[in-house]
């Protein structure tokens, strides 16, 4: 099986040489690293492609998340298509091996790996990956819907692994979207009949220590993609899965450090609240929408639509 990794890349010249390496010494090595940069300001793309990269560059007002991967994947040779974000480490040199290991099987088309945190994560971080990534794996298909509701079509691309043909036979990741993009491709895999699976072996080393001010752009820029795509909602609603997370963050660090509840609390306060503000956007100015959304860009690119 071919691999090719892609990654999506701006202004991270600290980091791509440590992830370019790591993925040098892996056990099985991929058959090409695409880097897509979007005019970083730095020496990002002079450093992947002395790296061994291919670097393909675009206008930063071009970028989409889903967009910009469907480019890079056409632009791709590989039978498994990696998907990694530029802050994402692998843990050790059997990451590719164990991410696209089950793609062999014929009626797995996609795998998420698992996100692990250092020693420089908040407790609330710590918690939140424990939350979605745990130690055992799995793998999901339509007969889990019922079951997991709206989780049944969690799926992450910071890093992932998807099958190419069954990729383009289910429309690609959607372009023009605010986020989530790898929920979306999640979705339309597994309506389709294929399955999923959680590779708790595939490790990289990503976490983000937002403050809750982050939290709630964050969470706004996901509203958005509800409201856009409300068709999702009916397998499950998103506030409920948020509730079981707030209940078992608060147990996780009663048990651990009882000074990070109240931060808890608030953090979660300002995640609903953007949340609930992101769903409402319609009634939400242009440029409010712009300074509160981690993703100004994306409406720039609205603009341009209409």
């Amino acid at each position: 099986m071919k691999v090719s990794v892609i990654i999506p890349t701006l202004n991270c010249e600290k980091t791509i040489e440590y992830l370019l390496k790591r993925l040098k010494n892996q056990t099985q090595k991929a058959d090409e690293v695409i880097v897509v940069d979007s005019e970083s300001n730095d020496n990002t793309a002079e450093i992947a492609e002395k790296e061994g990269a291919k670097v393909i560059k675009i206008k930063r007002r071009d970028f989409d998340h889903g967009g910009t991967r469907n480019f890079a994947v056409e632009n791709s040779t590989g039978d498994a298509i990696v998907f990694l974000t530029q802050d994402a480490l692998p843990y050790d040199e059997y990451f590719i091996e164990n991410i696209v290991a089950p793609l062999k099987n014929s009626d797995v088309a996609a795998a998420y790996g698992k996100q692990i945190v250092n020693e420089k994560a908040i407790p609330t971080e710590k918690f939140a990956r424990l939350f979605n990534y745990p130690e055992k794996g799995f793998i999901k298909s339509k007969e889990n819907i019922n079951e997991l509701k709206i989780k049944a079509f969690f799926f992450s691309n910071v890093c992932s692994a998807i099958r190419r043909k069954e990729f383009e036979q289910v429309g690609k990741f959607p372009s023009k979207t605010i986020m989530n993009e790898d929920m979306v491709i999640a979705s339309k895999l597994i309506l389709n009949g294929y399955k999923i699976a959680y590779v708790p072996e595939a490790k990289v080393i990503h976490y983000h220590n937002y403050s809750p001010i982050k939290q709630f752009r964050r969470n706004f820029d996901i509203g958005v993609f509800f409201s856009e795509n409300s068709w999702i909602l009916k397998y499950g609603k998103a506030e409920g899965e948020g509730i079981k997370f707030l209940k078992d963050e608060i147990k996780f660090l009663w048990h651990s450090d009882k000074r990070w509840i109240v931060y808890a609390v608030v953090d979660a306060i300002f995640r609903y609240s953007g949340y609930q503000c992101g769903l409402k956007y319609k009634f939400i100015p242009l440029f409010i929408k712009k300074r509160i959304s981690m993703n100004p860009n994306y409406w720039s690119i609205k603009e341009r639509r209409f």
